[in-house]
C-alpha cells in the first residue's frame, strides 16, 4: 500500500522530543509542534514544559500514555477525518521506541492514513556510538522483563547473538539485570551510559564484574551496551600475557594487575602473586 500525499492533511506526526538537552530539536519538529491543532502526549506536564520553553501556544493537548492509548485510537480517526493537524509525542525521544504510540501508529496505518515520522532522539544511537563498540551491526533490544526468571529466559535467547546488544533499564533495577546478564551470556565488556545530553551525562565502560562494583548507587536513565562474544576471548590468554598486554598499551603494572583482576573476576592478590613471581 502506498502512503498518500506528502503534507500535513490526514496525517499523523510522530515528533521525537530532546532526551535531555532542551535544544536537541529540529527546526522542523518545531514548526509541526507550533502548526498542530492537536498533540497526544505521553504525559501533558511534560509536553507543556517543551512547548512553554519554545513559547509554543494553540495546540490542544490529549495525553495518550501506555493504560489508555487504546482509547484514544477512535478520537485520532475523528480527528485525521475532519483535516484536524495532529501530532504524536512522548516525554523524552521518539514514539514507539520504548514508548506508547505503537497502537494509534498501527491504527492510522490501518485506517490508510498518512504517518509521517521526523528523525530526531532517541537514546541508543549515541549511546552505542560512544560504547566504542563495532557500530556496523547492532540488534535493539530495549527492556528486559522486570521478573527475574522471565528475563533469564531472554537473556538465554540471546546467548548466540554475535553483535553488540543494546538495552534500556531502570535505575533501581540495573545490578539486578547486570548479575543476570554477566551469569547467561558471561563477563562480557559493556558500556553503560546515563542521563544522555543532561548535565551529568555519564558513560562508564569495562566488564561487567568491575562495572557492578562501581555503580552501587546510579540514577538517571540508562542504556547498556553488551559487547558480542568475540571480543569477551581475552580471558582465554595466559595471565602473565594479559596484564602484559595492559603494561604494553602504557598502563602502569599496578594499573594492570587491577584491570586483570577485574575482567578475570579473581583477587588481586592472585594476579599480583602471579605477576611477581616472574621476578
Amino acid at each position: 500500500m502506498k502512503q498518500k500525499s506528502y503534507d500535513g492533511s490526514n496525517s499523523l506526526y510522530i515528533v521525537p522530543t530532546p532526551i535531555g538537552n532542551m535544544e536537541d530539536i529540529t527546526i522542523r519538529a518545531l514548526n509541526i509542534l507550533k502548526n498542530a491543532d492537536i498533540v497526544f502526549a505521553e504525559d501533558t506536564r511534560e509536553t507543556s514544559k517543551l512547548l512553554n520553553y519554545y513559547d509554543i501556544k494553540g495546540a490542544k493537548l490529549i495525553s495518550s500514555h501506555k493504560f489508555n492509548e487504546n482509547e484514544n485510537l477512535d478520537k485520532v480517526m475523528e480527528f485525521l477525518k475532519e483535516g484536524v493537524k495532529v501530532a504524536l509525542v512522548s516525554d523524552r525521544g521518539t514514539p514507539g521506541i520504548s514508548d506508547p504510540g505503537y497502537s494509534l501508529i498501527r491504527q492510522v496505518i490501518k485506517n490508510n492514513y498518512n504517518v509521517i515520522c521526523l528523525p530526531g532522539p532517541t537514546a541508543f544511537v549515541p549511546a552505542m556510538v560512544m560504547s566504542g563498540f563495532s557500530t556496523d551491526r547492532f540488534l535493539f533490544y530495549g527492556f528486559l522483563n522486570s521478573k527475574s526468571s522471565k528475563q533469564k529466559k531472554e537473556l538465554e535467547s540471546l546467548k548466540t547473538i554475535d553483535v553488540p546488544i543494546i538495552f534500556y533499564e531502570s535505575p533501581h533495577r540495573v545490578i539486578s539485570t547486570l548479575n543476570n546478564i554477566k551469569d547467561i551470556l558471561g563477563n562480557r565488556k559493556i558500556a553503560i551510559s546515563r542521563e544522555i545530553s543532561k548535565k551529568y551525562e555519564e558513560i562508564i565502560r569495562g566488564n561487567i564484574s568491575s562495572i557492578i562494583k562501581e555503580i552501587e548507587k546510579i540514577k538517571g536513565e540508562i542504556v547498556i551496551i553488551v559487547e558480542k562474544d568475540d571480543d569477551n576471548k581475552i580471558i582465554d590468554i595466559p595471565l602473565l600475557d594479559h596484564i602484559n598486554m595492559y603494561i604494553d598499551l602504557g598502563y602502569s603494572s599496578k594499573e594492570a594487575i587491577k584491570m586483570v583482576a577485574n575482567e578475570r573476576n579473581i583477587p588481586k592478590s592472585v594476579v599480583y602473586n602471579e605477576y611477581h613471581k616472574k621476578f
